[in-house]
């Protein structure tokens, strides 16, 4: 394990109840992938914003809020980087939930998912 994921986990911020990084270090970057989805409701974020559909911004269940991530669309290589501001998703087996301005630009509004790679950008 990497000092970025032992620092992580140190901070319980990214490990699973094993202990394990949730996510790999890579380059000094720290990724994971899995199934991202979208919403554009209107109401608070967790971090007290008020969500803006057109806004780069994501949920993710444990990053701090202003962690700027990298997402990566596999099927089409398509890139945003988001900010975090929310926590979220709350539906089993998907790993962050994206604006719905990110969705539109990694191409996966219209079919509602998408396999993402998630990376922390410095």
């Amino acid at each position: 394990m990497g000092r970025v994921a032992m620092a992580a986990c140190a901070l319980g911020i990214i490990c699973t109840a094993s202990g394990k990084p949730a996510l790999a270090e890579t380059n000094k970057t720290i990724q994971t992938t899995g199934m991202a989805s979208y919403y554009g409701y209107g109401g608070r974020t967790a971090n007290g914003e008020r969500h803006n559909a057109a806004a780069m911004t994501a949920a993710h269940r444990t990053l701090p809020f202003g962690t700027k991530v990298r997402v990566t669309n596999t099927a089409n290589g398509r890139t945003v980087v988001l900010r975090i501001n929310d926590r979220g998703p709350f539906i089993r087996g998907r790993i962050i939930d994206v604006s719905t301005a990110a969705a539109d630009d990694l191409g996966f509004r219209k079919r509602g998912v998408a396999k993402v790679q998630i990376a922390v950008v410095d």
